[in-house]
């Protein structure tokens, strides 16, 4: 990694990693007294082990000017490692939080332990730990490959990179502190939000200087898709995280909006996360690599730019279906549902898209385990956008709202779409990426495949089942207009809802393991020299 990197770039990361050694050690010392202390420690030592690692290798030879005649996936390499390493750590907390709902003492009297704190440790480790690795990773990959340039320097992709995932480690570790601005997907407080900003600009400049470069006129989908995932997740991330600190020695802080006006501006970014997350950001990802895997051109080019606009308009405007019968205005309710409904046609064409690409290539599908986590995927991207689209409405939203129907709903399309097209395009990249000839074990892949696909059904009909038991249990009344039944009793209800949850849950984190372990098990087989074409090598040479 350090050999890679230029002189000029070891000073710029030596004064980079210095710098926010030196930022870390002042958050230390004006946080001496509170929490955001043990951040500011966190911090410099981040900063202080980059300094030393960096300085070790700083007198190495200058790298050779060859390497320009090819792409720069270190970054993409170390993104895929992690990704699968947070896989690991958010679905185990996932399962030990399912776990504790089926039986409570397994907090063991800790307050890190309880449910409230671990909670956001599961949700923030596979969306944005998980998640926002594996879509950094393949951006990088996918940016190249499309535009035929290679990434414009070394070093700010590593920034990207290990700063993101600084980010998520004070974030996690906040929230075992009980460190939370209590906002669904943007509990980290305002410090640790300030360098996701940081983190998140210099990603979209990489992204714009490598289009710029591009010797490929044509800006391939899976660019539109991963450049509206970049820029509105800025965009959403900015205006909803907008708050004031205590001071600047304290981690508390307080929002800029209150009232029904922070609960709109939460949902809109609470919705639109999920839009330009875990929805435009993978299908960007699917877009390239699962008709690459299947060997056939996209059905309809036409068809993907139609659903992206569709996308990218509609869902903006949706966000308000989380606050029916709410204090927001009725109005903004109706507009919200309106565009929940409109927008399954854009959803739908993507995964019809994706369906229809695979027409002549089904036998691949049968064949192939990783060519067939994909197809899941879209399969389940197209039932969780249908579910999504129904549950806005007012009606139905009245019955589902606050049930378990809805994490079964947010589980379908994180384990059946996010995961299941996650783990298809890591397997389809490793072993390019290490040089390799194959992946270790095709079978380990069809035993994930199966394990994944078991826990997901499990986990996601276990809980429809309990969301409606719920929902039907809080709506009856006895003759005299009281409630026929007590929150306890509708408790007692989903205790064995609950075991099967965990149990889904334990299966999907099993078959996370085992492509942990395939994965490592492929980069320590022996290298070959992969096959290269013209598509595959950067249009930029090292005289340039």
């Amino acid at each position: 990694m350090i050999a890679d990197l230029t002189r000029a770039e070891r000073l710029w990361a030596m004064l980079i990693l210095g710098g926010l050694g030196i930022v870390g050690l002042a958050m230390a010392v004006a946080g001496r007294d509170d929490l955001i202390g043990i951040h500011g420690w966190i911090v410099m030592a981040a900063g202080l082990i980059g300094f030393f690692i960096v300085m070790s290798g700083k007198d190495a030879p200058e790298p050779s000017g060859d390497r320009l005649n090819e792409y720069y996936d270190a970054p993409t390499r170390v993104g895929i490692i992690l990704t699968l390493l947070w896989g690991v750590v958010g679905m185990g907390v996932g399962f030990w939080v399912a776990s504790l709902l089926a039986w409570p003492d397994m907090t063991f009297d800790a307050a890190w332990a309880s449910f409230g704190r671990l909670r956001p440790v599961h949700t923030s480790g596979v969306i944005f730990g998980f998640g926002g690795n594996a879509l950094i990773a393949t951006s990088f990959h996918v940016l190249q490959r499309t535009t035929r340039a290679r990434l414009p320097d070394q070093i700010s992709p590593w920034f990207v990179l290990l700063g993101y995932n600084l980010f998520c480690v004070i974030a996690a570790s906040g929230y075992l502190m009980g460190l939370t601005q209590s906002k669904e997907y943007a509990e980290p407080e305002w410090y640790a939000d300030i360098w996701l900003v940081v983190v998140w600009v210099v990603y979209f400049l990489i992204y714009m200087r490598t289009l710029a470069r591009r010797k490929e006129p044509h800006i391939y989908v899976a660019n539109w898709y991963y450049m509206a995932f970049i820029l509105v997740v800025a965009i959403l991330h900015i205006v909803n995280n907008l708050a004031v600190p205590v001071s600047f020695g304290s981690a508390k802080s307080y929002s800029l909006f209150s009232g029904v006006q922070d609960a709109m501006t939460q949902w809109w970014y609470g919705h639109n996360a999920v839009a330009f997350f875990l929805t435009a950001g993978f299908l960007g990802m699917m877009y390239y690599y699962l008709p690459k895997r299947a060997g056939r051109p996209i059905f309809s080019y036409r068809m993907s730019i139609i659903s992206f606009w569709g996308i990218t308009f509609m869902y903006m405007w949706a966000g308000s279906h989380h606050l029916h019968y709410t204090a927001l205005p009725h109005w903004v309710q109706t507009l919200g549902m309106a565009f929940s409904l409109v927008l399954l046609v854009p959803s739908w064409a993507s995964a019809g898209n994706a369906l229809l690409t695979l027409n002549g290539a089904w036998h691949k599908v049968r064949d192939d385990a990783v060519l067939r986590f994909m197809a899941l995927a879209a399969i389940f991207y197209g039932i969780t956008t249908f579910e999504g689209s129904f549950m806005a409405i007012r009606a139905v939203n009245s019955l589902s709202h606050y049930t378990d129907w809805t994490i079964g709903h947010v589980h379908a399309g994180a384990l059946g779409w996010v995961a299941m097209i996650t783990f298809g395009s890591l397997y389809a990249l490793v072993p390019s990426m290490w040089k390799k000839p194959s992946l270790y074990s095709n079978k380990l892949v069809e035993v994930h495949f199966w394990l994944a696909l078991s826990g997901t059904v499990i986990y996601v009909f276990a809980m429809w089942n309990s969301g409606v038991i719920q929902g039907l249990m809080w709506r009856t009344y006895t003759e005299s207009g009281t409630l026929s039944y007590s929150f306890i009793d509708s408790l007692v209800e989903m205790h064995p809802y609950y075991i099967a949850r965990a149990f889904g849950g334990l299966l999907f984190l099993l078959g996370a393991l085992v492509a942990l372990y395939n994965v490592v098990m492929t980069i320590r087989m022996p290298a070959t020299e992969a096959d290269t074409i013209d598509l595959e090598t950067p249009a930029l040479q090292a005289g340039e």
